[in-house]
């Protein structure tokens, strides 16, 4: 089987630092020509795992059948293990170097619910060395590796994972607590065994610190989820048609790895499922991910790197990598950037995606501590609908909590204050996204910096967004908007920047009788420009508050 993806391996020059109010515009940044990468290719001698033993009555534990053939699979040269159709139940499998996993159609692959069959290693999460239970599927220094097929993979998710009462309905909820289980103090949380339980309270549960060791978190093992799919420091993967769900955690994590092919793949997780990312790239390099559909219960598609002072150490950015022609339906980002970023990011191209019911659409988030450095992002062609927060978002006070409020809770904003630039201090700069439509948002845009650090250079263009807000910039500087169609239920103001320099709106459309066009606040905004903007069509076409000055913003 000879296969493709075709990666970028350089990057175009990029648009250095802007002044002024000269009038900007999107480039066409991506390249026409790109470098092809041959995906691995594997012997075609067959592997049955029937014939080492497994059995698919759904009871029998197979194994040590599975990993019989792999092993014999791999010390062979390579080539195909073979997971006929039927319900086969299984302990951890790890893969070998050469072995394409081909799950027939109609084959389920499923991961038992006897929580003792996974052991205790030393291993990564979120960002950071840690103790986890050993990944359903998992690989490490590997090269030439597969998982392909029409079957489905199920991580049997539901048996480690604490649920939030917020996240069920009234019955949903009733059918837990009757299941057994245990429940936090202040009854809001379940948990599904009393290790699970135990390891919640316990701070910093599984982080390798102090000499540690596996032994060390045996107590609490039920409450150390693995993510689903997991391979560390491998080369050449590819990730072909597999139905990937109901993950104890995360879904697929390929690690510190390169040359990746992910392709019409299906990675579905219950909406409620606690951290059930869909895809998570930590430290990648050379990626195509295409034709792939993600339901999941966390962030969809999502870019890291590394967190805090383990992935500054670490240094190994994820880059180079191509997403396109992929469809979100719930997640809490569509494609998504952080927070663990803090090896960086860079050279990663997005179109030709569609994002339905997700919380926000594209998400890019990080927060003091991290560092890191976020940079050359293209994005192009993306379709939006029913999404519950942002259409687009750069935040940079993340915080580890949902996007989405429930309901009667509170969050109170961010302190601001002005802090030393460290090697902690994140960066976002050089994005370029364009062509894109949102039905249905609660805020259209919203940018938010640091004021030691503030977002830089965002081109935005070509974007028709219909959300109850407009558009929010705060501590952001050379800002770029052309051709930007707001339109809003809530238009007082249709935009509010606050202490945000260097920025330019041309050609901004927004919905006629418009309360306030442009509130501008704090004495640090400066250099707004508005060119080929009918702003007679508002009824105040701008307010100044909290010491902004009003040849801040300039309307030509």
């Amino acid at each position: 089987m000879k296969l493709t993806l075709t990666i970028l391996s350089a990057v175009t020059s990029l648009i250095s630092s802007l002044n002024g109010f000269a009038q900007q515009s999107v480039a066409k940044p991506w390249p026409s020509k790109m470098p092809v990468v041959k995906a691995p290719v594997f012997k075609k001698d067959t592997f049955n795992i029937v014939n080492y033993g497994a059995v698919n009555d759904g009871k029998t534990l197979n194994t040590k059948s599975i990993n019989d053939a792999i092993n014999a699979c791999s010390k062979k040269g390579g080539g195909v293990v073979l997971i006929p159709r039927g319900l086969w139940v299984t302990g951890p499998v790890e893969l070998k170097s050469n072995v394409n996993l081909h799950l027939k159609a109609d084959a389920l692959l499923s991961f038992t619910e006897d929580l003792s069959q996974y052991r205790l290693i030393p291993t990564n999460w979120e960002g950071l060395g840690s103790v986890r239970n050993q990944s359903p599927v998992s690989g490490s220094d590997l090269t030439n590796i597969a998982i392909t097929g029409k079957g489905i993979i199920d991580g049997n998710g539901d048996a480690w994972r604490m649920v939030k009462k917020d996240k069920l309905t009234e019955s949903q909820w009733k059918n837990v607590l009757a299941s057994g289980g245990f429940l936090s103090d202040d009854k809001k949380i379940w948990y599904p065994s009393e290790s699970s339980l135990k390891g919640s309270k316990v701070k910093n549960a599984g982080v390798i610190a102090d000499g540690k060791t596996a032994e060390d978190f045996a107590e609490i093992k039920d409450f150390l989820r693995p993510n689903l799919i997991v391979l560390t420091r491998c080369k050449n993967i590819l990730l072909d048609g597999v139905t990937f769900q109901n993950s104890p955690a995360w879904n697929i994590h390929p690690l510190m790895s390169e040359n990746i092919t992910i392709r019409n793949i299906y990675a579905k997780n219950p909406w409620y499922a606690q951290n059930g990312d869909g895809l998570d790239l930590e430290s990648c390099s050379n990626v195509l991910v295409e034709n792939s559909v993600f339901d999941v219960g966390d962030d969809g598609i999502c870019i890291k790197s590394g967190r805090d002072a383990q992935g500054r150490k670490r240094a190994m950015p994820t880059q180079n990598v191509v997403i396109r022609n992929c469809v979100v339906y719930h997640a809490h980002g569509g494609f998504v950037i952080g927070s663990e970023m803090s090896g960086g990011a860079k050279n990663i191209y997005v179109s030709d995606c569609t994002f339905i019911g997700t919380d926000i659409g594209l998400r890019f988030k990080t927060t003091r501590g991290r560092g890191g450095v976020v940079e050359n992002i293209f994005i192009k062609n993306i379709n939006m609908k029913d999404i519950a927060g942002e259409a687009l978002l750069f935040d940079m006070y993340y915080a580890a909590v949902d996007p989405i409020p429930v309901a009667g809770e509170k969050r109170d904003a961010p302190k601001v204050q002005l802090l030393p630039v460290t090697e902690e201090t994140p960066a976002f700069r050089n994005f370029y996204i364009s062509n894109v439509v949102a039905h249905g948002a609660e805020k259209a845009i919203f940018v938010r910096g640091l004021p030691e650090m503030n977002i830089n250079n965002i081109f935005l263009e070509n974007m028709t967004l219909q959300a109850k807000k407009g558009i929010e910039i705060e501590e952001a500087q050379h800002i770029h908007m052309k051709n930007i169609h707001v339109i809003t239920r809530d238009s007082k103001p249709v935009v509010s920047i606050v202490n945000s320099g260097n920025l330019s709106f041309d050609k901004l459309q927004y919905k006629e009788g418009a309360a306030v066009l442009f509130n501008v606040n704090g004495e640090r905004s400066s250099k707004i420009s508005v060119t080929n903007t009918n702003v007679i069509g508002s009824v105040n076409k701008a307010e100044f508050n909290n010491d902004a000055k009003s040849d801040a913003l300039k309307i030509n």
